[in-house]
């Protein structure tokens, strides 16, 4: 007699929102992941169907439930914006990210950094980005046909998908959008809001300024000719 097994029902599979593993090691690369997952978002802030997202568990295979990477930041083009609590990569039309960022930390080791790699270049990322900030180290792979190939020059390196500039300094990682504008901090977007705020907030003072001096002068002028006038004189006449 022939026993036939049943495939267990996909449908019964509990894909967890959570792979137990902290989000960042450090606050250095806590600040990284979220300056670049934020840039990035803003960078595409009016375009819906652009996902990005942090430290979000991807499945890519329909029934396998232990197939999966979080990459610090990834970039889904073609998926719309909104809540997840992980990338079942089936129930996004079968897209997967395209562009991913990884930050190195202490706790990282080489044969798990490896496994991700292979895992990127299995599901079909097309741009990975591993940024090391403790020797200030950003080494970059683009797609090419089935593999991930290493990006010769990255410094000055622009991303065919973000349209994204990376540059590299003596304090470290910098990146600058499309139109060459710097990827910065909130707290530095608070303060150029500020500051963008403060000097409106003075235009406007030396405008009201200028209409009362103004008003002041052809009040002084108006009186004067009332005066002449008085006086038998006509101003037009002088």
């Amino acid at each position: 007699m022939v026993t036939q097994l049943q495939s267990p029902d996909k449908s019964n599979i509990i894909y967890p929102d959570d792979n137990g593993e902290p989000m960042s090691d450090n606050t250095e690369q806590f600040r990284l992941i979220v300056w670049i997952k934020e840039n990035s978002e803003l960078l595409f802030a009016n375009d819906p169907n652009v996902f990005v997202a942090g430290d979000l568990l991807w499945y890519p295979v329909e029934g396998n439930n232990k197939l999966c990477q979080a990459p610090d930041v990834m970039v889904v083009f073609g998926r719309p914006k909104g809540y997840r609590g992980s990338y079942q990569q089936w129930n996004e039309d079968n897209i997967g990210p395209q562009v991913v960022f990884e930050i190195w930390s202490p706790g990282n080791r080489p044969a798990p950094m490896i496994q991700k790699f292979k895992f990127y270049e299995r599901y079909g990322v097309e741009e990975y980005y591993l940024y090391d900030p403790q020797i200030l180290e950003l080494t970059g792979w683009q797609r090419v046909e089935e593999e991930l190939e290493a990006i010769e020059q990255i410094d000055g390196w622009i991303s065919p998908r973000l349209g994204v500039r990376f540059g590299l300094s003596e304090t470290g990682l910098e990146m600058f959008g499309p139109s060459g504008e710097p990827f910065v901090s909130f707290v530095e977007l608070a303060q150029l809001r500020q500051q963008a705020e403060a000097r409106a907030q003075e235009a406007e003072e030396r405008a009201t300024e200028a209409q009362t001096l103004l008003e002041q002068e052809r009040s002084r002028s108006q009186a004067l000719e009332l005066r002449l006038r008085e006086m038998g004189i006509d101003p037009n006449q002088l």
